[in-house]
């Protein structure tokens, strides 16, 4: 188990804002029930990269609104344990898993992905969507992971992937949340799992998710903003240029090569 964690860093609260920022109404309306590229069908993906059987016990580590792991537990029939940093999105992760009569296969924890509250080996894998390229020390994620899980036990990853250096629209805080700022490439993503102990089996591009999702984003975005003006809906101090400037750019980064998606699977060796 992780120890109790002592005064804040910076670090820890760039990860409160961050946490903070996901809690935003306006998230829900523009990713829909499923917060990554290619929805359930990639989570359905990693699963099957990832063998899933009944019998397994699964971490999603930076579950959000807890979505995939009761996708998970709901086709699988697995256990599902979700770890994130904000305890608003605990809260109402267990309370919709209750509702969908699945709190007895699946619960949901706060907690730091680099300080994992699980124990030594206690997974048979781990599931995480559209978060790494999110955490400021990804190496000391990447050892979490081989710790909890079990000898042979898998890590399915999805997650942005950057060749160059990106627009200074990037340069934000809320390019973090949207899962760009520090996002690197295939390689570098298999190279820190690697050093972790961790051996890469499956790493493959699938970066028309990411570039479906940036169109439906822009779309979303349009209807939002005709909606606020006409008094339909409130979205207090969203700044619709900005967000607009900032998906139109990752479409140009998208189309020039700059930003990807990438389906990473490892194993504990």
């Amino acid at each position: 188990m992780s120890e109790a964690a002592g005064p804040r860093t910076s670090d820890e609260n760039l990860k409160s804002c961050c946490a903070r920022l996901y809690e935003q109404d306006i998230v829900p309306l523009l990713l829909g029930e499923s917060y990554h590229p290619g929805g359930f069908g990639m989570t359905s993906q990693l699963s099957g990269l990832l063998n899933l059987t009944p019998d397994s016990r699964v971490l999603d580590v930076a579950s959000g609104n807890g979505a995939s792991a009761m996708h998970i537990a709901r086709t699988l029939d697995c256990e599902v344990v979700g770890i994130d940093y904000s305890a608003e999105n605990v809260d109402k992760a267990n309370a919709a898993a209750a509702g969908d009569g699945l709190a007895g296969r699946v619960r949901f924890a706060e907690g730091d992905s680099e300080r994992l509250p699980v124990a030594d080996e206690s997974f048979d894998a781990i599931v995480c969507e559209c978060a790494f390229c999110t955490f400021q020390d990804k190496s000391a994620a990447a050892r979490e992971f081989r710790r909890v899980l079990r000898a042979g036990g898998r890590l399915g990853m999805s997650d942005i992937t950057r060749s160059s250096t990106l627009p200074d629209e990037f340069q934000t805080l809320m390019a973090w949340v949207a899962c760009i700022a520090d996002a690197r490439t295939i390689a570098e993503y298999t190279a820190i799992l690697e050093s972790a102990g961790l051996q890469v089996e499956h790493a493959a591009p699938v970066d028309d998710a990411l570039r479906e999702m940036v169109g439906q984003i822009r779309m979303k975005l349009f209807g939002l903003e005709v909606a606020a003006a006409l008094k339909k809906i409130e979205l207090p101090g969203v700044n619709f240029e900005s967000a607009k400037a900032m998906a139109l750019a990752a479409v140009r980064a998208i189309d020039n090569g700059q930003l990807g998606y990438a389906l990473i699977q490892a194993t504990k060796v």
